[in-house]
């Protein structure tokens, strides 16, 4: 019914820039929420950065100033713009989405995620 589309991701020289987008398609009412969340090999997933309907952000405090978190006019997709990018930045990154949909409410679901791999 509803699905993430998440593209961008790549082989970047560290201090180099990516530019993430998700696109949600399907029987969408509205989006109350989208995230991007990143998980490296033997470490937790982790919050990178979300977006609220309203067009608050919220990110981590270690990517504060390097990466910045911004939606389309239709609040459909996501994107995560990414500056100086370093080698620990490496991992996949992984679109989450809460969003109300016709006829079925309330749906909480992640994309497939995109690799990104930051070289020294």
């Amino acid at each position: 019914q509803v699905q993430l589309v998440e593209s961008g991701g790549g082989l970047v020289q560290a201090g180099g820039s990516l530019r993430l987008s998700c696109a949600a398609s399907g029987s969408i009412f509205s989006v109350n929420v989208m995230d991007w969340y990143r998980q490296a090999p033997g470490k937790q997933r982790e919050l990178v950065a979300g977006i609220t309907s309203g067009g608050s952000t919220n990110y981590a405090d270690s990517l504060k100033g390097r990466f910045t978190i911004s939606r389309d006019v239709a609040k459909t997709t996501v994107y995560l713009q990414m500056n100086s990018l370093k080698p620990e930045d490496t991992g996949v990154y992984y679109c989450y989405a809460e969003i109300t949909t016709y006829g079925r409410g309330l749906l909480k679901i992640w994309g497939q995620g995109t690799l990104v791999t930051v070289s020294s």
